[in-house]
């Protein structure tokens, strides 16, 4: 099955879509999630590259990426250092999370569908990207993925996603 041109995710509750929904200007996708730069290899000082991001991706009511805010909280070496302390990169991430989420006017959380989307900020890339497999590929099935925090929807396409 085709990936929708609109693509429905579910909001889930104390789950990876639990801060999605519609605010008065359309739709929101936020998130905490740590990401390594694109083409990144595993090697020494992969605890200075592997970072930590603040996520608000905006939609219009039919789904069509406006604007988002990436903001990077700090590093895995840098939270290791500081794992409980209040101001560690999560506390950090944590507080920006929920002063971004109460800017939103008139926000609820629910149920949300978007058109696919792409952005790189310091050399991470963000969005919702397609995965289409030509005809004659036997056994892979068309899919989108939401990066970096890796959340797979495929057919039936109800919002539903993997990990």
């Amino acid at each position: 099955m085709a990936v929708p041109e609109i693509i429905p995710i579910a909001h889930e509750p104390d789950y990876r879509t639990s801060t999605i929904g519609r605010f008065r200007g359309g739709q929101f996708l936020a998130s905490v999630t740590y990401a390594f730069p694109d083409g990144f290899v595993m090697g020494d000082g992969w605890e200075e590259q592997k970072r930590l991001f603040v996520v608000l991706h905006k939609f219009d009511h039919d789904g069509h990426h406006q604007e988002s805010d990436v903001w990077c909280a700090g590093t895995w070496a840098e939270q290791t250092k500081r794992p409980h302390d209040e101001r560690s990169v999560v506390a950090r991430a944590d507080a920006r999370l929920a002063a971004v989420l109460a800017g939103l006017p008139e926000s609820e959380y629910c149920d949300i569908a978007i058109q696919p989307f792409q952005l790189t900020v310091d050399g991470v890339v963000f969005g919702l990207i397609t995965r289409c497999h030509a005809e004659d590929e036997d056994g892979e099935h068309d899919w989108a993925e939401l990066y970096p925090d890796q959340l797979g929807f495929s057919a039936p396409w109800n919002g539903e996603y993997d990990t």
